[in-house]
Formats: structure tokens, sequence, C-alpha cells
């Protein structure tokens, strides 16, 4: 059977990072959330029930039996054991929410229709992580942190350390082959660090747990990491690093703090880039959601920056507290920007242009061929896509 990964209700409160991949693709804890359950069901292929101009990039082939499951949704041992019991035109729900079917037919892939027609059974499951809204990533990246630490280091040994570390808790480090640590402070008793392959651990970095540092991913010379923070494949992480995460392939390679924040793809945070994770008065933190069209509550006294994929912030770039950065904007100059940088914005606290699509390619392109990465037509016609849909956000090209 295959896995198919549906985008629910919550995917709009999930944009920006939605813009450019399913629910599911996003990463919390070490892995992403499709990485979760296929480690769950190592046999199965995985496709994506998603936007259509997704489908492209994240194909969806479905056939009779093949389980559908809502893409915000982690693992734990009793969904797993709940999904393997259900039968063709069964699905697991929490109360109103769909969470698993056994699908009936190819066609049947309406989340009403299935919740309306199918033998629903309410779930056991109430510790399982669900990725509601964008601050959930960061604000529940420990619990998914410790959760993959077992899921990945169960009945394994690490890789040694060498004698040039410092370490506290040792045997809750797990250090991939091939990752390289030297002269590292290394603290694991608030939770795991989990080092992956192939990564590097540069001389000074002090790090305490709760940390995933992914495969190829990198600490610079004196970083300073607290947990809960994950920095994904192939990202760099510099300076103070406080409860975030980083999704792939992005960049925080020098001094200036990253708090409380989420960090997607293709991201360059410039020399003493800063961002603010609690306002001066000590309130709770509002951001802009997409679904309300507005600033929300977030229920959070620190949340700080919140970064779509392909943006880029110059050297000493501020941003304030609970700050909402869409895809492919490049952000530089003196002052703070305003707390909601729409998609495709060029500019700063001195007001905006729009960031051109054949320059945003360009940019894309040379930052993909850098890490010897293709920038696929697909991956294009999804930024035009975004272009088009994000525009009415762009308020000054209507002055």
């Amino acid at each position: 059977m295959n896995l198919i990964f549906f985008d629910g209700a919550e995917r709009v409160h999930l944009l920006p990072f939605t813009f450019t991949r399913p629910c599911a693709e996003l990463r919390i804890g070490i892995l992403t959330i499709r990485e979760k359950w296929q480690a769950c069901f190592p046999q199965s292929a995985c496709y994506y029930h998603t936007q259509p101009y997704l489908h492209k990039k994240f194909p969806l082939v479905v056939k009779e039996g093949d389980i559908l499951i809502n893409g915000t949704i982690c693992p734990t041992n009793e969904l797993v054991k709940e999904i393997k019991e259900l039968k063709p035109g069964e699905a697991l729900l929490q109360n109103d929410l769909l969470m698993a079917a056994c699908l009936n037919s190819s066609k049947e892939l309406d989340e009403e229709n299935i919740k309306a027609h199918y033998t629903c059974k309410t779930t056991a499951s109430v510790n399982h992580i669900q990725v509601k809204r964008v601050w959930d990533i960061f604000s529940q990246n420990g619990k998914a942190i410790e959760e993959d630490f077992e899921r990945l280091t169960k009945g394994r040994t690490s890789a040694p350390l060498n004698n040039t570390n410092r370490t506290v808790n040792p045997e809750r480090i797990f250090v991939e082959e091939g990752a390289r640590v030297d002269f590292a402070i290394i603290n694991a008793s608030a939770g795991p660090v989990y080092i992956g392959k192939e990564a590097e651990v540069m001389e000074g970095t002090i790090i305490r747990g709760p940390f995933a540092l992914c495969e190829h991913a990198g600490t610079k010379m004196g970083a300073k990491i607290y947990g809960p923070t994950t920095i994904g494949p192939h990202c760099k992480a510099g300076g103070e690093v406080n409860n975030s995460v980083m999704m792939a392939y992005s960049n925080k390679g020098h001094d200036g703090f990253l708090g409380n924040s989420v960090i997607g793809e293709w991201c360059n945070l410039g020399a003493d880039t800063n961002n603010s994770n609690l306002k001066n008065n000590y309130q709770e933190v509002k951001i802009w959601s997409y679904a309300s069209e507005r600033f929300v509550k977030t229920g959070l006294q620190f949340c700080g920056l919140m970064m779509g994929d392909h943006s880029k912030a110059g050297i000493n770039t501020m941003f304030n507290t609970g700050t909402v950065v869409g895809v492919a904007a490049n952000i530089f100059g003196p002052g703070f920007p305003r707390n909601y940088i729409p998609s495709f914005a060029w500019g700063g606290a001195g007001g905006f242009d729009t960031f051109q699509l054949p320059k945003v390619v360009e940019m894309a392109k040379a930052m993909c061929d850098r890490r010897k990465v293709e920038f696929t037509k697909e991956d294009e016609e999804i930024l035009e896509h975004i272009f088009q849909e994000t525009q009415k956000n762009r308020f000054w090209e209507k002055q």
C-alpha cells in the first residue's frame, strides 16, 4: 500500500512554508513529517494530495487500499498500530479531525466525503504532535526531537566522540558515521543531541540539547546553540541560536541572534542579522495569519521570525518580534522593517519594490548551483504560481 498525505484545513495556517511544499514535508524534530511516517512504513511509497500547482514536484498516485494520512500529524506507536488495522472503507478520527483512512477507491480523497460515508473509528492516541500553526514548528520541536532521537537511534551505537570534546550526559548524544566534532562542549542533560551523517561541529561550538544537526549541516566556530533547535540538512548555523528550526539548505553563517523562529529552505541571513523574540512589554506575541489576513494571537510570550523559502536578509538586518516573511523576499537596510513582509518584496524599513520573477529565478538557480542541486523547471513553475497568487499582498503595487 502507498501512503497518501493530504493537506487539510491547516494548510493555509502554515503559510508561508506551505506555499512551496505539502504539509507533510515540513521539518519538525530531526525528520520531516513524511520521513517519520516512512520510517514506520518502510515498504510503502509516499504521495501527496496537495495543491494542484505542487503536483509535478510532489505527485499523486492512488489505488484502492492505500492509506490517506493527515500531513500535519506526526506518528506515534499507537497511531501506527491503529492505522495498520484499518480496512478499506474505514477512517480514523479525533473529534471531527480526519487523521487517516484506508481508501475504498482511488477516487475517494475528499475529506468530508470520507467522514460522511466511511466507518469512522475514534483514535485512542492523545500524545501525538500535530502542526496546526507555524509557531508549533518551534514550540513543539523539543518533543519532536525526543521522539525522532528514539526512532533513529534505537538499538544502534553512536560513533565515538574524540577526546577534544567535553560532554554532559554522553549517553544521550548520538553521532552518525562521517560526522566531524572537535573541541565542542555538548550538554545533553536537558534533551538529546543528534549529529547527522557528514555533519560538522566546528571548534568552540557550545550546544545544549535538545538539538539536531542533520546530515551535511554544520555549526560555525564559536556558535552557541540552545535547544530545542534543529539545523536541517545542508544548513549552516553560527552566532547564537535558540529554540529554532532551519529546514534545509539555509545559512546563518555569522554572529547575530535567531530565536523562537522557523527558517525555510534556501534562505540566507546576512552577518549580524538579529531577530527579537520578546516584546518590550512582555505581552503575548501576535503574528500575521494568511488564513485570517490579519494579525492573530499566538498564545506565546516568545515568538521570533517566520521566513519562507528563498528569502534573504542583508547584513545588520533587524527583525521585530513575530515577523512573518513570505517567499523570495530580499530584505536589507537600516531600521526595523514591518513585521509582515509579503512574498517577492525587495527593500526594508524605507519601503518596498517588487523582486521581479526573472531575478528571483536567477538568484535561486545560482544558490542551487553553489550547492550542486538542480533548480528544476518544476521549481520555477512553483515560484511563478506563488508570484501570481501573492500579488494581492504586495500593497505597494496598488499605490
